[in-house]
């Protein structure tokens, strides 16, 4: 067998690692898990297995690797089997829409789902999607997100996920993955995992900012932590039949997240059981034969880096696996676990032609705009958006989460002179898409920046909405103010105002765009342009002054929340294009606000814990972040340390009010929880390839595109086709133990099924309470309940389950929920499973996590 440098240098990295004492060390687990197609993988494993087994090993290989960064339309495409007809798999952003693409939609953020908390919206904000990325013909969306979960508030993506709670993140991942994938698309849980900050999370980049270090950083992470905080919304993703994964670019424990055998093979592909592929970021591939037995399946988007026409794997791939380093049945794994992804959710029946080019909007290109070659129609300007506006809207006006109201709000249209104030008010000067990836802050705030946005179709503005809302009565005079300098003006306007609106917001995004020294991430917790000094201009003016923010997270308002001409306050989030529209809809009472906001106000950043690693600490090394607060984060932080929020998770008023009553504890007859036991049967492989070097070359009748990323050899001699110059090296000296064994393994105790252990989800309990509307208009209530595990290092309380419920005037309901033995448990690391520890356990029912209105006590199982 033989191990090339690429190989190398990663085994020596590792070594280097685990000898220093003083470094977190991530333990080997091998051989990477072989898909068996359990539970409702079985069809389509079938099917996987029947197409791989008709495939060369080239064929194989070219399913794996990304043919090179904007060679094809899409920002990732694998190779294509033109002999069976396959074109190959189009990847594409993101989150919230199809990026770089024209006539999609701009959907709200994952922070303002999470602000609903509303299962129904994620499921039909993830089918949208789905269609919009169907009808371009995406194969794959590249979202949702739990990772970052958010850990930093000023983590500058964590509006792409949903929330700093696990379990509000996991069970609106798992409805939004089960929408993409019901309308024909493969979702991505991304990005697996520890990816909690802009800063250091490539080495390249980092030094693109003036950082003289190597490698990214390493988020430091203990097994109990990763368990129950970090790894608890992937698992849901897994048991919602996610299709495939994304890791991350830091390392974890100072092993890069896409060559982590511990993280890929161990938790996700053996515990969770984990069933389809997991992809690369891009640009987070570091190593060959050494990422391709750590459990990754597919490069993206092919090259070592954007552009060169080197790859870890296409070619090499190829040769390892005819030398002997990577086993057959490795990478026939890898094609099975992408085929059966693409059979799960019908792409063989949705499939069509990719439509759109990621390179121009104009209607011809290059169809390799890389390198300039062969200009085609790429464009046919399929318009894919239907009818989603209107749950754009919905979304919109449900994630509006009423912080403060002092009689300010609702307004009804009829006062005689409304003040706006705030450039948050109005548009982009340079248009909605006038700045790359959103990457600046000019006009009002609907999306934050980076690769997970997608371009405004329109963008409806509050001024517009506002000034229609106002002009469609027929009555009073409306007046905006939006230049945050203009604060002279803003006196005038405001002295003379019935109300003054305010709009201010904070903004952040992904690292490679820099807006204002926020490289990614927040440089504070502050408004952006001086929007303290605008709230406190408008304030000292009139004394109904509403404020509305759309921020990326939490900001400080402490010096002006209880202004007492601070009449109302608004968060808004990033609502996408029907901005606008879903905030009047709100403000002027058509929707009572049900919103809840997804995580802490504190009244300082230090309350939050954890400040972000700025600095790097471990000379040119990876910098080391240690994760040394373990699961408390955000309000568990707040509750353990007494800290006293402003507004604390969960916290959302309304138009109307609401009573909780009644609560009731009902054990379910659950059977014993049965670690599993057994073992895999032996790896299987599909088909008979040659491992003659000469059935390998370039095909005679293929076009060579420049830079082109192909799985085959140029020539006979494995090294000089490689182009490694160290090719030759003995790989039994490198290779780690067990890494190359397709015999049969053990089952953890803690896996046996997509998601983990099916003990785990039998339900314990049933727990009800009476929820009843005393107010005298119609609202939303969210029913929030909350565990206290009770254990002397458990969070006071922990979210484990929540509805939102619609209630007429004078109308109750009895709300019913479950909790599962995962509920109750917590990771036991020397164990290596889940236990229900003989601490009293008490249930608690309540409107937030600090208004816990019904508690009762858990009685043992």
């Amino acid at each position: 067998m033989r191990l090339g440098w690429l190989e190398l240098a990663v085994a020596a990295a590792a070594t280097v690692a685990s000898a220093k004492d003083d470094l977190a060390y991530s333990p080997p687990f091998y051989p990477s898990p072989w898909m068996d197609g359990n539970g409702e993988w079985a069809e389509a494993y079938r099917r996987a297995v029947d197409f791989v087994s008709q495939l060369t090993l080239a064929e194989k290989v070219n399913l794996t690797t990304g043919v090179g960064w904007m060679q094809e339309k899409c920002v990732g495409e694998t190779g294509s089997i033109p002999r069976l007809g396959f074109r190959g798999l189009c990847l594409q952003d993101s989150p919230l829409g199809v990026r770089f693409a024209d006539y999609v939609s701009a959907f709200p953020a994952g922070v303002n789902v999470a602000a609903t908390w509303d299962k129904n919206l994620a499921y039909l904000r993830g089918k949208a999607m789905g269609e919009e990325h169907r009808g371009k013909g995406v194969d794959v969306q590249l979202g949702p997100v739990a990772g970052p979960l958010g850990r930093h508030p000023d983590g500058g993506r964590n509006w792409e996920g949903f929330s700093p709670d696990p379990v509000l993140t996991g069970v609106l991942m798992a409805e939004t993955i089960k929408g993409i994938q019901d309308a024909g698309v493969i979702a991505c849980a991304k990005h697996f995992i520890g990816n909690e900050m802009e800063h250091f999370r490539q080495a390249s980049e980092a030094v693109g900012y003036g950082f003289d270090i190597t490698e990214s950083v390493s988020s430091n992470i203990d097994d109990k932590t990763l368990h129950e905080l970090y790894l608890w919304p992937f698992a849901d993703a897994v048991r919602a039949g996610v299709g495939s994964f994304m890791c991350s670019y830091n390392q974890v424990n100072n092993s890069y997240s896409c060559s982590n055998s511990y993280l890929l093979n161990k938790l996700l592909k053996s515990e969770l059981d984990f069933q389809g592929f997991v992809m690369s970021d891009w640009g987070a591939h570091h190593s060959g034969v050494g990422a391709a037995l750590a459990g990754l399946d597919m490069s993206m988007p092919g090259d070592t880096a954007f552009g060169t026409g080197k790859s870890f794997w296409g070619t090499n791939l190829t040769i390892a696996v005819l030398n002997g380093t990577v086993p057959e049945w490795r990478v026939d794994d890898m094609a099975v676990r992408i085929m059966a992804a693409f059979y799960k959710v019908g792409r063989d029946r949705y499939q069509v032609p990719v439509n759109f080019d990621s390179w121009t909007k104009d209607e011809y290109g290059y169809e390799h705009a890389l390198v300039g070659q062969n200009y085609v129609k790429v464009n046919d300007k399929v318009d894919v958006r239907a009818d989603h506006a209107d749950i754009i809207r919905q979304i919109g006006s449900a994630s509006v989460v009423l912080l403060k109201n002092d009689g300010g709000l609702p307004l009804t249209g009829y006062e005689k002179f409304t003040g706006v104030f705030g450039e948050d008010a109005g548009s982009n000067r340079w248009g909605a898409d006038g700045c790359s990836d959103r990457g600046c802050d000019n006009g009002t705030l609907a999306m934050g920046w980076g690769s997970g946005t997608a371009d405004f179709p329109y963008l409806v503005t509050p001024e517009q909405a506002i000034q229609n809302e106002i002009l469609s009565k027929g009555k009073g005079l409306v007046s905006a103010v939006t230049d945050n300098g203009a604060l002279d003006q803003m006196e005038q306007v405001a002295s003379q105002a019935s109300v003054s609106i305010v709009f201010v917001n904070a903004d952040s995004g992904e690292g490679y765009i820099n807006v204002d020294g926020n490289e990614g991430d927040r440089k504070n917790l502050t408004l952006w342009k001086g929007g303290e000094e605008v709230i406190k201009t408008v304030a000292a003016n009139c004394n109904n002054t509403i404020v509305v923010m759309h921020t990326v997270g939490p900001v400080l308002i402490d010096e002006w929340y209880d202004n007492p001409n601070v009449t109302a306050i608004v968060w808004a989030g990033l609502p996408g294009q029907e901005s606008g529209n879903s905030l009047v809809d709100v403000l002027y009472g058509r929707v009572s606000p049900g919103g809840k906001t997804p995580f802490t106000w504190g009244k300082t950043r230090e309350s939050y814990g954890a400040p972000l690693l700025t600095k790097p600490n471990n000379g040119k090394g990876a910098p080391q972040d240690d994760f040394t607060e373990g699961v408390f984060i955000d309000y568990r932080r707040f509750d353990k340390y007494n800290e006293t929020p402003i507004y604390e998770f969960g916290f959302g008023l309304s138009y109307t009010t609401f009573e909780y009553s009644d609560i009731y504890v009902q054990p379910l007859n659950a059977r014993p929880y049965t670690p599993a036991s057994g073992s895999t049967k032996a790896a299987p492989t599909f088909g008979n390839i040659s491992t003659d070097y000469a059935d390998y070359l370039y095909p005679e009748d293929i076009h060579k595109v420049p830079l082109y990323i192909y799985p085959w050899l140029n020539t006979t001699d494995p090294k000089k086709s490689s182009g490694d110059p160290d090719y030759g090296m003995k790989a039994e000296d490198y290779i780690p133990s067990g890494a190359t064994d397709g015999s049969p393994q053990p089952i953890l105790p803690a896996g046996g099924a997509p998601g983990g252990n099916p003990g785990l989800y039998d339900e314990m309990y049933r727990v009800s309470a009476i929820i009843t509307n005393t107010g005298n208009v119609v609202g939303d209530e969210v029913p929030q309940l909350y565990v206290s595990l009770g254990g002397p290092d458990d969070p006071k309380v922990v979210l484990r389950n929540f509805d939102r419920i619609t209630l007429h005037p004078g109308q109750q309901t009895m709300w019913t929920t479950t909790l599962t033995r995962r509920d109750i448990s917590n990771w036991d690391p020397a164990s290596q499973n889940w236990v229900v520890t003989k601490y009293p356990k008490t249930v608690y029912i309540g409107s937030s996590s600090r208004k816990l209105h019904l508690q009762a006590p858990l009685p043992p199982y």
